[in-house]
């Protein structure tokens, strides 16, 4: 087998340079693709730059003794707090992000240093975390509240530890996130007929579904299986049936946790325990036939609530968090193969280029923006519907168009989840691939067609790093038996396997190249000159 050199890789004209003699990259339709993609790597590029913005803007007002964020800028009290719920679920952990992607001397740095204080200073029970007060050097709430102690846990870990694990793999954060977890089950103190749980709040048990569920798949320990289940019962076998028994049925953040938690439950058993599988599908398939009867409107949208017993709206706004509630039908589709709760999700993605665009989302908030185009871009991944495309391109400059100039976007928690949702945008635009070290002045874009990736990437100035690639994160990382879609998950798009050889073509080689999968997972080397734009062709040698 033959390794790429360096200096091979780079023999590729600039654009605007004379023709090549490579047909297979210069061919009609080839130059149409590496067009779209170098479209593509101007969207991702102003998409990333926006998140460092985001990302040192906060940075800038974080405490100078303890180097934490507050939990927002826009009264006295917030500002002079950290707390697990708001800043360690949804703030952080998004800088955590954009920093492993964009500028790890940052992510090596100040991000590590901030999760070593917050361990340090917030831990309250074990290593649950507790509101932290900077002017009082200590805690904010002089009492300990157990509730309020594993809500703001169990917020932590699902909103934010787990979306670092999807992306890093193991590491200081999933250190944090299973101890956490731990911690909190080691005071599980609602007794059930089904065993002690560690709360009867559905969001928070909604919350620890969806974790226990991944975390389970992630350790292969089966301790964590069993608290999900115990969960699974009180909610599928006994009297606590969130369509049968619930009085309201939220179907909005803060309470869509539980349907989209027991359907990863669901999933998690078919494979792990077959006979519990077996016990839970009909109330499964209850709950989601009850929701598609009473919690829809006429687009095939949620509504924010519903009373599930009498079949009626409660609060008939439509949820900015319908993906997160679709995640759960479309993974019980790929289970149980029902046609029905696909369909639900090509009506509701369907629809929204056609009457959602600048839709009034949580009022017009740049969260509410965020959760909806995550939500539409993570089933757009499985169900690929034009409609679907034109609505997030079109909805992706709303949210961008709330960034401030000083890259703050609202001055609250909720600006961790702008950049989330951002950093899922421009990987889809990059099919997964990014550069190392980056800087605004580079460009990447990818199309994936017919199996192969076509990558175009330009820089500004003189540039030398390594072009890097996504992997089977699922399987390598969370070890899940398939891949179904899970709420602040990164949809996976190009990846790299060991055990495959890679073909590559560049422009003015006169040979296509090949390397291993093993040694592409660490990335490519790059030299680029001022100006320089490089495209190649990337596949499977089979």
């Amino acid at each position: 087998m033959k390794r790429i050199r360096n200096s091979v890789l780079m023999l590729i004209i600039a654009a605007g340079s004379a023709g090549c003699r490579n047909n297979e990259i210069n061919n009609n339709p080839a130059k149409d693709i590496f067009e779209k993609a170098a479209t593509n790597g101007t969207s991702a590029n102003e998409g990333f730059a926006r998140c460092l913005k985001f990302t040192n803007a906060w940075l800038a007002l974080a405490d100078s003794e303890t180097g934490l964020i507050p939990r927002n800028i826009n009264d006295s009290i917030s500002r002079d707090i950290w707390n697990a719920k708001d800043c360690a679920a949804d703030n952080y952990p998004f800088m955590v992000l954009t920093s492993a992607i964009l500028d790890r001397g940052l992510f090596d740095g100040r991000m590590t240093d901030m999760l070593t204080s917050e361990i340090r200073l917030t831990s309250r029970i074990g290593s649950m975390p507790d509101t932290y007060s900077f002017s009082k050097e200590g805690f904010a709430n002089k009492d300990v509240v157990l509730s309020d102690i594993i809500f703001g846990s169990a917020e932590y870990v699902k909103d934010g530890l787990i979306p670092l694990t999807e992306w890093l793999g193991p590491s200081k954060w999933s250190d944090r996130m299973i101890s956490i977890i731990d911690e909190a089950w080691n005071h599980a103190e609602t007794i059930t007929p089904f065993g002690e749980i560690i709360s009867d709040d559905p969001e928070v048990n909604g919350d620890m579904l969806q974790s226990l569920s991944r975390i389970y798949w992630i350790t292969g320990d089966k301790k964590y299986l069993e608290y999900a289940i115990r969960l699974g019962d009180y909610y599928l076998l006994g009297n606590n049936h969130p369509t049968r028994n619930f009085k309201v049925l939220r179907l909005r953040d803060h309470g869509c946790e539980i349907v989209s938690g027991l359907c990863e439950l669901y999933a998690t058993v078919s494979f792990a325990d077959p006979v519990k599988k077996e016990a839970y599908k009909k109330p499964i398939h209850e709950m989601l036939d009850r929701i598609l009867e009473a919690g829809r409107n006429e687009d095939g949208l949620f509504y924010n609530s519903i009373d599930p017993v009498k079949g009626e709206p409660v609060n008939v706004e439509i949820a900015d968090n319908f993906g997160y509630t679709l995640n759960g039908f479309y993974t019980v589709y790929l289970i149980d193969n029902e046609e029905k709760y696909r369909q639900s999700v090509l009506k509701a993605n369907g629809i929204l280029n056609e009457k959602y665009r600048n839709y009034a989302w949580e009022g017009t908030s740049s969260d509410g923006y965020a959760d909806a185009i995550e939500g539409a871009l993570n089933l757009y991944t499985r169900e690929p519907l034009d409609e679907t495309r034109k609505w997030i391109e079109s909805e992706i400059k709303v949210m961008w168009n709330k960034q401030q100039p000083s890259g703050i976007i609202e001055g609250w928690h909720g600006d961790g989840n702008f950049a989330r949702t951002t950093i899922m945008y421009c990987l889809w635009k990059t099919q997964g691939t990014y550069l190392v070290p980056w800087n605004d002045g580079l460009e990447i874009g990818a199309v994936q067609n017919d199996s192969s990736l076509y990558l175009s990437i330009t820089s500004r100035n003189i540039w030398e790093g390594k072009l890097m690639f996504d992997i089977k994160r699922h399987k390598e990382f969370m070890h899940l038996p398939i891949d179904w879609p899970r709420i602040n998950q990164f949809p996976e798009y190009f990846t790299i396997e060991k055990e495959n050889n890679y073909r590559i073509l560049s422009e003015n080689s006169r040979k296509e190249q090949i390397i291993s999968g093993k040694e592409l997972q660490e990335g490519l080397k790059l030299n680029l000159k001022r100006g320089e734009r490089v495209r190649m062709i990337i596949s499977v040698k089979h």
